[in-house]
């Protein structure tokens, strides 16, 4: 069994700079339109996955943010002293003139002793660890669901092609009976049945193109197709029945371990935890205030009898934190914290839940296509064919005919939606373990 891992491009949204903006460029869907072709789509251009990206994005700029030292500040004066008259001074180079420099490092010093910026860092490398999962997990729900769309696509196309094929059965049969009525040796009740077996297969027909129309576009549309794109072909037919070798031997709790160890919506929620703690620690520690260290330098004059002498000075300034001392920023730093952790214990439980139940219905429908594919669907393809025989023959009724006809039909279609079914479940199984499953 092989983890659903994020691709390069996934595990860092900033690698598609290099490829170009994904939204300029135009969704190509080829035709005809194979599965691996459909993923790779997806992964380029699915809406979901470009949003996961900006997401990591985003999260990373945070971080660039919170290791950022901050600037120094500096700031300059000059001025002159109106009453003082340089010429009465008894020394050259008297002067007026005034300036002075400042310089604060706007707390750095402080705040790399007191480790404010080392919690920052750690919370905001939380949060882009959690964004990087959760782009995985995006992918781990939306992968299966592609398969699984071009499933129910190709399903379709089956069930169009198997109408097709009683159509022009019954059509066959519509015609050989009216032959019959002119030459009379078929009864007007004989012929209505055969032409209202006609229409109901020409409607099956209609009914099966627009299902096909429908699977299409919801497949161009998780492909990231803007202008609806169902005008392809499907080159991969309906998948026929097969258990991944993976799953011959896997159990209920083999599954269930698996998929607490890989799901990454887990590791996801496990990381907020993270950042959770480190915001917590953040705002305990900001109630040590920010002190900022200063250097000025002043001057107003020249000489001795300089009305200011140069003068160098340094000081610390710093917030009395006397009336509040981060109290709130705490208390909601502990909530935010336990809600964290009651998520992720939450999240626990629903992944054990969405595992036993996508084993549950992977076991049903593997069951019922075992069935169809066993005898049933051979025996009732067997008897219509029997039947059609004896029909042409004149031992059988058009009645027996067609209800042979109908019976070998309905059987066909379950059979095909079984089919349908156990794929679904598979891939349901698949985002479940976040495992890949169908190989």
């Amino acid at each position: 069994m092989a983890l659903i891992a994020p691709t390069a491009r996934g595990g860092d949204a900033g690698a598609t700079a290099a490829d170009g903006d994904p939204l300029a460029a135009p969704v190509v869907i080829p035709n005809p339109l194979t599965l691996q072709e459909a993923v790779d789509l997806f992964r380029t251009h699915g809406f979901d996955l470009l949003l996961a990206d900006a997401a990591v994005a985003g999260a990373r700029g945070d971080l660039v943010a919170a290791s950022a030292f901050p600037n120094p500040l500096v700031s300059g004066a000059g001025g002159t002293a109106f009453a003082y008259h340089p010429h009465l001074c008894d020394t050259d180079n008297c002067s007026g003139t005034a300036f002075n420099f400042n310089v604060s490092d706007q707390g750095l010093l402080v705040d790399l002793v007191v480790g404010k910026r080392r919690l920052r860092i750690q919370g905001a490398s939380a949060a882009l660890e959690a964004a990087r999962h959760s782009r995985a997990d995006a992918e781990r729900l939306l992968l299966p669901a592609v398969r699984e769309q071009y499933t129910q696509a190709a399903l379709a196309s089956a069930v169009l092609a198997a109408t097709r094929e009683v159509a022009s059965r019954t059509a066959d049969t519509f015609g050989l009976v009216q032959r019959q009525f002119d030459s009379g040796a078929a009864s007007e009740a004989d012929l209505a049945r055969a032409e209202v077996a006609k229409l109901d297969a020409e409607r099956a027909v209609d009914s099966a193109t627009e299902t096909l129309t429908s699977a299409k576009a919801a497949l161009a549309a998780l492909l990231g197709a803007r202008d609806g794109g169902a005008e392809f072909e499907l080159a991969d037919p309906l998948k026929p029945f097969a258990i991944p070798a993976s799953l011959r031997d896997a159990t209920l709790a083999s599954l269930r371990e698996q998929a607490m160890a890989n799901r990454p919506d887990l590791a996801a929620a496990r990381a907020q935890v993270q950042s959770a703690e480190a915001a917590l620690d953040l705002a305990r520690r900001e109630r040590f205030p920010d002190v900022s260290v200063s250097a000025q330098y002043q001057q107003q004059g020249t000489g001795q009898e300089a009305i200011q002498p140069s003068t160098a000075t340094f000081g610390l300034s710093l917030p009395l934190p006397v009336l509040y001392q981060n109290q709130g920023e705490i208390i909601g730093a502990e909530a935010d914290l336990r809600t964290r952790k009651i998520g992720e214990q939450k999240l626990a439980a629903q992944v054990v839940a969405d595992v036993t139940s996508a084993f549950a219905a992977y076991q049903s429908g593997r069951d019922r296509v075992q069935r169809m594919e066993s005898r049933l669907l051979e025996r009732a393809r067997r008897a219509r064919d029997l039947v059609e025989y004896r029909h042409q023959k004149g031992a059988a009724s058009l009645f027996e005919f067609l209800d042979a006809q109908r019976t070998f039909v309905a059987t066909q279609t379950e059979y095909y939606q079984d089919l349908g079914d156990y794929w679904a479940a598979l891939y349901k199984l698949e985002q479940a373990t976040a495992l890949e499953l169908d190989t």
